[in-house]
């Protein structure tokens, strides 16, 4: 993390995290302050006890409350929302945080410390809703594998691990373009991005391979500048043996720091093997998608969980 850590110092950047009674998150955030890595806003009472460089927001009492009640009732009133029911909603810390980014008054949000991924996710698409050019929110995890000759450095991105279970061939473009976009901020290097498959280059035949085939015309479309090739198997994205054997004359095979898997469940299986028998770690997951960045913790999470989600979501956020 010491790279991200660096290059996140240097955008000072605000990151407001809704559960900020929880003692792991007033510790992650007093850190983050004390570090000059992000300047952190807790949503909730002020306690008595306040970290220096902390600042708190309480919802009951913020001035900003009638602005936040007016945007959520502007984006959702279409969906049946009335004015009264925006300013309850507002009110609640999730939302609360999740308004303060889509107002422009945090550049990011960090959630879930307290609350379940469905709450979280749901208050990041109502408040900040998805980016237009994309219209997909997914997640993606940096691996940090042990062989640094893989990947960029041995740092490669996975997606999507956690959210999209069974993406349409125009949901998986939309994930292989928000992943390069991911892979380019968090990797600090050009994305090759490869979209798997059981198959490469034909040697398989069915539905499902003909589904990846399809995501890689409508990328190709849509994001003619990115580097991208498949279908591709995994021995083939990632070994350069394997790659010129399978697929000669691709930009992509035995080259690839950003994979795509066909669905969650094969991502989700191939992170843990590889965090689990390959010794990487799994940084993430974070999300993908949506116009301004908000991301989920597990509610298991650490301290250290905490820091390093909001040092990732400054990054997101963009330059200063």
């Amino acid at each position: 993390m010491s790279g991200l850590i660096e290059r996140a110092r240097k955008l000072k950047k605000t990151i407001v995290f809704p559960e900020g009674s929880d003692p792991r998150v007033i510790e992650a955030a007093g850190r983050l302050a004390r570090d000059a890595v992000v300047n952190p806003i807790l949503v909730g009472p002020r306690p008595a006890r306040v970290p220096e460089g902390v600042t708190f927001a309480d919802p009951a009492h913020a001035p900003s409350l009638s602005k936040y009640a007016a945007l959520y009732y502007e984006r959702r009133r279409s969906r049946g929302a009335t004015q009264v029911e925006a300013a309850e909603i507002a009110r609640q810390p999730l939302y609360f945080a999740a308004l303060m980014v889509a107002a422009g008054d945090a550049d990011g949000s960090v959630g879930g410390a307290a609350n379940t991924t469905a709450e979280t996710v749901r208050a990041a698409l109502q408040c900040v809703g998805p980016d237009p050019q994309v219209k997909l929110v997914s997640s993606v995890f940096v691996m940090a594998l042990q062989d640094r000759s893989l990947g960029h450095n041995g740092l490669m991105a996975f997606a999507d691990c956690a959210v999209v279970i069974d993406p349409t061939p125009v949901e998986l473009a939309e994930i292989a373009i928000a992943t390069a976009r991911s892979a380019r901020v968090l990797l600090a290097t050009e994305p090759l991005v490869a979209l798997l498959s059981f198959s490469t280059k034909g040697s398989g035949k069915h539905p499902q391979v003909d589904a990846v085939v399809e995501a890689l015309k409508i990328v190709r479309v849509r994001a003619p500048e990115l580097v991208v090739d498949g279908e591709l198997q995994a021995d083939a994205a990632v070994n350069e043996f394997v790659g010129s054997t399978k697929a000669a004359g691709s930009r992509v095979a035995g080259r690839a720091n950003t994979l795509v898997f066909p669905n969650l469940v094969s991502a989700n299986i191939a992170y843990k093997l590889v965090e689990r028998l390959g010794g990487a770690a799994a940084i993430g997951p974070f999300l993908q998608g949506l116009a301004k960045p908000a991301n989920d913790l597990s509610r298991g999470c650490s301290v250290e969980d905490i820091y390093n989600v909001a040092v990732v979501t400054a990054l997101q956020s963009g330059p200063a």
